[in-house]
C-alpha cells in the first residue's frame, strides 16, 4: 500500500501531462498536490514519513513552485538530478565516516554483514550518480516529452534492474537469521 501512494504523484503527473495537451506547468501543480496527498495518507497509515519522502517533497515543492512561478520548466527538470546528487552525497559521506546510512535505514528489514552494508551503500551512491548524470542529459538533450517519458519509465526502469542485479552481488553478505 505504501508503494502505491509513493508511485501515485508520479502516475498523476504523467496522467495531467498527457490528458492535458502537454502541459508541463499543469503536470507540476498536479504532482505537488498528489504529493501532499500521498505524504497525509502515508502518515495516517504508518504515523510516521520517511526523511527520505520529506525531502524528495521539499525539494519537489521548491522547484516545481520555481517551475511554475518564473514559468521556465528547468527548475523542475533539474529536480532529479539535485535529489539523485543529493542522495549520493549523503550515502557517500555516511562511507567516508564509516557509517552506512542504508543500514540505518533499512537494518530492520534487511540483515547485512557490515561489508555489505559497506557494499550495498556504495553501489547506491554510484547509482545515485548514474541516475543524475542520465537526467542531466536527457533533459538537456532531448524533448519535453522524452524527458517525461524517461522520468516516469526509463527511472523505474533502471531502479528495478539495478535492484535486482544488486541480489548476486549482496547474497554472500546476508546474515542467516533463525
Amino acid at each position: 500500500m505504501k508503494q502505491l501512494f509513493e508511485f501515485f504523484p508520479l502516475i498523476v503527473f504523467f496522467a495531467v501531462y498527457y490528458k492535458s495537451d502537454k502541459d508541463l506547468y499543469l503536470s507540476i501543480a498536479a504532482v505537488i498536490v498528489a504529493t501532499f496527498i500521498s505524504l497525509i495518507a502515508i502518515y495516517f497509515k504508518e504515523r510516521k514519513i520517511s526523511t527520505m519522502m520529506l525531502v524528495s517533497t521539499i525539494i519537489l515543492v521548491v522547484f516545481g513552485g520555481l517551475s511554475i512561478f518564473l514559468k521556465n520548466e528547468i527548475f523542475f527538470k533539474m529536480k532529479p538530478t539535485i535529489i539523485n546528487a543529493l542522495f549520493a552525497a549523503v550515502l557517500i559521506g555516511s562511507t567516508l565516516i564509516n557509517k552506512p546510512v542504508l543500514k540505518l535505514l533499512l537494518n530492520s528489514s534487511l540483515k547485512l554483514t557490515d561489508e555489505g552494508w559497506g557494499l550495498m551503500n556504495k553501489m547506491w551512491s554510484s547509482f545515485f550518480i548514474l541516475l543524475a548524470v542520465l537526467n542531466e542529459i536527457v533533459w538537456r538533450t532531448q524533448t519535453t516529452d522524452v524527458w517525461v517519458n524517461f522520468k516516469v519509465f526509463g527511472i523505474m526502469g533502471i531502479t528495478i534492474v539495478f535492484t535486482i542485479i544488486q541480489i548476486p552481488l549482496l547474497k554472500k553478505h546476508f546474515i542467516n537469521q533463525p
